[in-house]
């Protein structure tokens, strides 16, 4: 019984040693993708090797196998017949190397057989020359929106069962962009875009899959929009105040935009209180690219400005409104209480400051009530924040005016229509001469 078992020993060790176990392998140089094959009738797996190519006809796919045989082998290419449901001659040839290589393959499933006497080895591959083709175009383009309208075709690429001849598709797991420059726009193939750019510009669509295959076209997006857009100097002064506008908008047509200037803000609050009907907030209208406006009356005053783009089948407008109103200063007028007339070079002079004032009157009064001074200017013009002007020298007939207690009385009439009026003592301060 034990001679039998070691008999049985010996011829398993002979049958492994006669068994050979080879590391040959079939690769695809240059191949950009690849996966494997999901077979539902034959038994094993294969490889598939994936080729991007530009266009349809180009062939690059390229098989490659490799041995560990020594000596001369014969490698056997054969390329699957669907119509058959066979692999057919490809090629052949007999070596002493190690490798054996065939190129410019077209699409179709491929094995190879190394024959070395008694020993065979057998490898399958599925090659595909990818490609991908792209357009792009703009449609449905209005002052609100345009459409990016992309479009694509691929090569087939279906392998088959080799035990059931069943059709198998590939799964590519296309995906779609869109781009200007480098900022991703959309991820869908037909985006609508809101608010379109003031500027031409380029898209790119970009169709790409799993394996590294793409395509891509470029469409150029000609602007039909405006965006209005203007900034002011100053904000706030006094009346009158000039005011500098600068018209900044985007791709709006030569000589046409509009200026719609608001009427005082305090104006439109009376006449709303005495109707119930819509009033005309309206002062006046500019057609200036950049007008130049002088503000006569205090007040808040707001400003927009309407631009348009005129193209072939349309007319886009845009307005831009004022965040904040432009403050006329109120008119006011203000005294010193105290002046010194010594000749010093210092607060010699009895200075008024106002704002925003048409005319003014100003007299001075001694304590006995008695006027002594006069002045008056029926054409006042500020320039900054406030307006000065020299009132008194504080001589009386052309000798300095004694020290003490005096009173102004101030009026005069606003650029806001307002009767105004001011009234105060001052002290003239002189050293003993």
């Amino acid at each position: 019984m034990k001679n039998k078992n070691k008999i049985h020993f010996f011829l398993l060790i002979a049958l492994l040693l006669s068994f050979h176990v080879s590391p040959a392998q079939l690769t695809a140089p240059g191949a950009s993708g690849m996966t494997t094959t999901e077979y539902r009738a034959f038994p094993e797996t294969d490889n598939i090797f994936i080729f991007c190519v530009e266009s349809e006809g180009i062939q690059n796919g390229e098989l490659n196998v490799h041995t560990t045989l020594q000596g001369t082998k014969t490698f056997l290419w054969e390329k699957y017949n669907s119509a058959s449901v066979d692999f057919e001659f490809y090629h052949s040839e007999s070596l002493d190397g190690l490798e054996s290589s065939i190129k410019s393959l077209s699409d179709g499933g491929y094995r190879v057989t190394i024959n070395q006497g008694e020993t065979a080895e057998v490898f399958r591959a599925w090659i595909f020359n990818s490609w991908i083709s792209a357009t792009a175009e703009i449609s449905d383009s209005n002052c609100e929106s345009f459409r990016l309208t992309g479009d694509f075709n691929t090569s087939e690429m279906i392998y088959y069962d080799p035990e059931s001849n069943e059709e198998i598709e590939i799964f590519r797991d296309l995906k779609v962009e869109w781009k200007d420059k480098e900022a991703t726009v959309a991820s869908v193939i037909d985006p609508q875009i809101f608010s379109p750019p003031t500027a031409n510009t380029e898209y790119n669509f970009r169709i790409y899959d799993r394996f590294g295959c793409a395509a891509s076209a470029t469409v150029l997006y000609e602007s039909i929009v405006t965006k209005a857009k203007f900034s002011l100097d100053p904000m706030q002064g006094e009346a009158p105040l000039t005011v500098n506008f600068r018209n900044e908008s985007e791709n709006g047509s030569p000589n046409m935009y509009v200026w719609f200037f608001y009427k005082n803000l305090d104006d439109l609050k009376k006449e709303g209180e005495k109707t119930q009907q819509a009033i005309d907030s309206i002062d006046f209208v500019a057609y200036d690219d950049s007008p130049v406006w002088t503000f006569e009356k205090s007040g808040s005053y707001k400003v927009k400005l309407v631009s348009k783009k005129e193209s072939e089948f349309s007319v886009c407008v845009d307005t831009a409104y004022m965040d904040d109103f432009i403050t006329i200063d109120t008119s006011f007028i203000a005294a010193p209480n105290v002046f010194t007339p010594n000749g010093d070079g210092v607060n010699d002079l009895f200075v008024v400051k106002f704002w925003s004032m048409k005319n003014l009157k100003i007299s001075i009064y001694n304590r006995w009530g008695k006027r002594i001074h006069f002045w008056e200017s029926s054409d006042v013009r500020g320039f900054g924040n406030t307006y000065t002007a020299t009132v008194w020298d504080g001589r009386l007939g052309g000798r300095y005016a004694s020290p003490g207690v005096y009173y102004y009385v101030a009026e005069g009439k606003g650029r806001d229509d307002k009767n105004r009026r001011a009234r105060g003592f001052f002290h003239l301060f002189r050293d003993k001469e």
